[in-house]
């Protein structure tokens, strides 16, 4: 990297800060729900037209910007993405920025994300001159629901026009603290598919289980079945999660109910593994239900795929980050059995997702995502804008 730019980067990091702060309350306190995020979208095309970027709108609440000279507007582009979408989740963190909306937050720091991203459009568009590449800048919706954003911006064409031949994504870390940032070469996140089952049985008195069919019991029993399922016939070798956290059967004390609901989640590391349990649950399900003289209907939604970060490209941005940040303040993370539709990319062109440390143990900033508390020392939003920009470099 050059030094002299690099050096550039990291004093407007500083300099921009305060704005990006800004952004970052404004669009956290009014958070909108996956494939809603109207007036999310209409802030941010604010934000860039006045920072002078170039941007239109992708899909019904995407945006998407270039930054480009006419030196590398023939040239292939690298991606930045962030997202747009929050939580329904009620906010209790009784911060002056705090959520207006009842039951919606910006739980998963993507008000982080787009706030970062908006502050590297405004200092890569000052040095567009010294880029080698076309930079497309990508606001996401839908990073929280199946099907996922991301694979509604692949079909409207965000990889083309220029063609995107490298994407890089950042996302808060709570669990690292703020100043340090961490790298996974390889496959990081695990596969996500969501199971919805239903067991029709014979409801009656609670007094005489003979004369009922008793989903309740079933239920249980498909639920300990299907554990044993994934750790039998998994490859030990192979991370795995089957976990339901929904069993749904309205009767009483004294009554047995119909039917019961199951409402569950399926996570592996492993595409070809995922393939075969997917089926074995079907099965297992129906067969269960069928001995003890009930019905099953089962539904798997396949969610998103595991996610892959190109060695190359990951170890080129970590020691980019090691350069900037000093070598202390970058880790090596584990495999997680989260999932993220950034994956559905990953399939597509060399990608580097990365983890940005937000935790702050001193000011009391220690929960998690997806938790009504959570938040982030500020101090990270200029590290992921240094970070960003350098990725570009």
């Amino acid at each position: 990297m050059n030094p002299e730019l690099l050096i550039h980067i990291e004093k407007r990091a500083t300099e921009v800060k305060e704005k990006v702060l800004k952004y970052r309350h404004h669009i956290h306190q009014n958070p909108e729900l996956s494939f809603n995020e109207k007036k999310t979208q209409e802030y941010v095309s604010m934000a860039l037209k006045a920072i002078g970027v170039p941007h239109k709108k992708i899909g019904k609440t995407g945006i998407t910007a270039i930054i480009s000279t006419q030196k590398t507007q023939s040239k292939s582009a690298i991606c930045l993405r962030s997202e747009l979408d929050a939580l329904p989740i009620q906010e209790e963190t009784q911060k002056s920025y705090s959520s207006k909306v009842n039951g919606v937050m910006h739980a998963c720091g993507h008000d982080v994300h787009t706030a970062i991203l908006l502050g590297v459009a405004e200092i890569l568009n000052e040095i567009k001159e010294e880029l080698n590449n076309p930079v497309k800048l990508l606001f996401q919706p839908g990073e929280e629901k199946l099907p996922g954003g991301a694979t509604l911006m692949i079909k409207n064409g965000v990889l083309e026009n220029p063609i995107v031949d490298k994407m890089f994504a950042l996302h808060v870390f709570p669990e690292l603290d703020a100043g340090f940032v961490g790298f996974k070469e390889g496959r990081y996140m695990a596969s996500c598919d969501e199971i919805y089952i239903t067991i029709k049985g014979v409801g009656g008195h609670a007094a005489m289980p003979d004369k009922c069919i008793d989903p309740i019991a079933i239920g249980a029993s498909i639920i300990m079945q299907l554990q044993q399922l994934i750790s039998r016939k998994c490859d030990p070798k192979t991370p795995s999660v089957l976990s339901f956290g929904t069993f749904e059967g309205i009767g009483a004390t004294n009554v047995i109910p119909s039917i019961v609901k199951l409402e569950g989640t399926f996570r592996t590391m492993d595409e070809e593994w995922r393939s075969k349990a997917v089926h074995l649950i079907e099965e297992q399900v129906k067969a269960i239900a069928e001995t003890n003289g009930a019905k099953a209907k089962i539904n798997i939604i396949k969610g998103y795929p595991c996610l892959d970060n190109n060695i190359k490209l990951t170890r080129e941005l970590k020691e980019k980050a090691k350069l900037i940040l000093g070598n202390q303040n970058v880790i090596d993370l584990p495999i997680r059995m989260t999932s993220e539709d950034f994956s559905f990319y990953s399939q597509s062109v060399p990608v580097c997702f990365f983890r940005l440390g937000v935790r702050n143990e001193k000011k009391g900033i220690i929960h998690g995502v997806h938790h009504p508390l959570f938040d982030i020392d500020d101090e990270a939003l200029i590290t992921g804008i240094k970070i960003m920009c350098a990725a570009t470099l």
